[in-house]
């Protein structure tokens, strides 16, 4: 496909962009450092707020077939049935509501039996749409599955820009990864979303897309340092990272569109898996890749090889062309 030569490109950055992003190096690290320290403690006490997939329990979605449903008077009905944390929430429409129920003591047998009290201390005028029940051994297997899938993610990433890259990329890119996901745990626990299933996506959605992120800019840095030999490391680290800054923001961009449009139609069921991933991808992730993953590399000695002009090469993203 052809362009006409008069038709100008849609350009987001100019390309004598000049930012420099290193000199915040030293402020975003310490901050990244005692924000993970925040997260770790958050995720210590209050904790992550277990959904029924790791917690075991009964969830109940309901809808009220005689107007909006009174969640005051239905959450009374139910206390008095003593079934231990009894948990109820509006979502969708007025008619629409969750209950969750606690793993009830005495196996899959009493599970049932809550369900049946529920059914009968809330009467007929209840349609109700789903009914599931986990037990606490297949929630402690799923919590042990979940986790050993982060971890094999992280392993494989590592293997994989090892072998990309040199081992330095690769473990900056893993501590940028870990950073990550050590924040978005602080949020989910500072925010109590429940953390099921759809929370273990997210998160590996999460490493995926902050893995994409840095790849690319740590592609332009290896590019840069085959180029121009004797380029100071912090001017090359600009650089690369402002001739990469048009593609980001026009990521960021679509991705955060689409996660707002989830966030306001989508409904309850990916509510949380939503916000944890505007949080972990816009957020977080955006961040990670410019002002930990790049400049982590200077202190993990990439480039120390070189012979470093203190003039440098003459060079702006300007005059550089590289390969979209």
């Amino acid at each position: 496909m052809r362009f006409h030569p008069s038709i100008p490109l849609l350009r987001i950055v100019p390309d004598d962009t000049k930012f420099d992003f290193m000199q915040f190096r030293r402020i975003s690290f310490p901050i990244s450092a005692l924000l993970s320290i925040i997260a770790i403690v958050l995720f210590f006490h209050p904790g992550l707020n277990l959904g029924i997939d790791f917690k075991g329990g009964t969830l109940i979605e309901l809808q009220t077939k005689d107007g909006p449903a009174d969640l005051a008077k239905m959450r009374a009905t139910l206390t008095a049935l003593q079934l231990g944390d009894v948990q109820l929430q509006s979502f969708g429409g007025p008619s629409d509501v969750l209950i969750r129920i606690a793993q009830q003591p005495g196996g899959e047998g009493a599970q049932q039996a809550a369900v049946a009290k529920v059914r009968s201390a809330l009467g007929e005028q209840i349609e109700y749409r789903r009914v599931e029940v986990v037990g606490p051994r297949v929630s402690g297997e799923l919590l042990s599955y979940g986790t050993l899938g982060i971890i094999a993610a992280i392993g494989a990433i590592l293997i994989y820009l090892w072998f990309r890259f040199e081992w330095q990329f690769a473990l900056g890119a893993m501590i940028a990864n870990v950073h990550d996901l050590v924040l978005t745990l602080g949020f989910m626990a500072i925010m109590q979303i429940d953390f099921d299933l759809t929370s273990i996506a997210a998160l590996l959605t999460i490493l995926g897309y902050s893995l994409n992120d840095t790849v690319v800019v740590f592609d332009r840095i290896r590019e840069m340092l085959r180029r121009y030999k004797k380029l100071p490391m912090t001017e090359l680290l600009n650089i690369s990272i402002n001739s990469t800054l048009s593609r980001s923001i026009i990521t960021h961009l679509t991705v955060t569109l689409a996660l707002l449009a989830l966030f306001m139609f989508g409904g309850h069921a990916i509510h949380g898996f939503v916000t944890t991933m505007i949080f972990g991808v816009v957020l977080v992730g955006t961040y990670t890749s410019v002002f930990i993953a790049a400049p982590i590399l200077i202190y993990l000695g990439v480039g120390t090889g070189r012979q470093e002009s203190t003039d440098g090469e003459k060079v702006t993203t300007a005059n550089i062309r590289f390969n979209a």
